[in-house]
């Protein structure tokens, strides 16, 4: 089984499109309702999900956490996610699902490189100045390093202890990958809105500045 982990925080303008599309090509589904204090997980719930809650808002990388664990302990071969706000299209998700069955990737990374000049200036320079600092530091060579949408393998996901809560720990799991040799696989994805605008809760500053603070201290500590 590939199961499906989509993180939410007040995203109820979009959660059931988002769900209801992963529902056609999942299966499992889990939304990780991250502290909402909107009806996130009701319509989550009402669309077809299964839904954990958090208390209190604790970070994408929290969230993804807890999604993690809950697939492996349903004894799922690898782990599809996406992001709640409509920017990643669910009906790419057989394609990482084929990538994955035909090939064994470690790791699936869905990349809008083509999107690129759509995204806002601070989100284009961020990726790009993180792929870069990825590639320096570790010789990994990828188009999009903060892509959420991606198919993680089982192997993979219980070896990974994430210990970063923000959006820097999507960059964590790929620092880990890149020290372990691991194989990864990047292909293309329509993006519906690049960067999430104007819904996502990504801050281009600052998170990029903390995803490149990960990538050099997890650098100098490690490899």
């Amino acid at each position: 089984m590939i199961g499906v982990v989509i993180p939410a925080y007040d995203a109820q303008e979009t959660i059931g499109r988002v769900a209801a599309g992963a529902l056609k090509h999942a299966g499992s589904l889990l939304v990780v309702d991250d502290g909402s204090h909107d009806a996130t997980a009701a319509r989550a719930e009402s669309a077809g999900a299964v839904v954990l809650r958090h208390p209190a808002n604790r970070g994408k990388g929290a969230a993804l956490r807890t999604g993690f664990s809950w697939m492996l302990q349903r004894g799922a071969a690898a782990v599809i996610t996406l992001d709640a706000d409509l920017q990643h299209d669910p009906d790419d998700i057989p394609r990482f699902t084929e990538t994955f069955n035909s090939r064994r990737p470690d790791l699936v990374i869905g990349s809008r490189e083509e999107a690129f000049c759509q995204m806002t200036p601070g989100r284009q320079l961020g990726n790009r100045f993180s792929c870069r600092a990825l590639k320096f530091f570790t010789g990994l060579e990828l188009t999009d390093s903060q892509s959420g949408f991606r198919l993680y393998s089982a192997g993979f996901l219980q070896q990974l202890e994430l210990r970063r809560d923000a959006y820097d720990a999507e960059m964590e799991a790929l620092l880990v990958a890149a020290r372990r040799r691991c194989r990864i696989e990047t292909i293309r994805i329509s993006t519906r809105a690049p960067d999430g605008r104007p819904t996502s809760y990504y801050r281009p500053w600052l998170d990029t500045y903390r995803i490149c603070r990960t990538v050099v201290l997890f650098s100098i500590s490690t490899f």
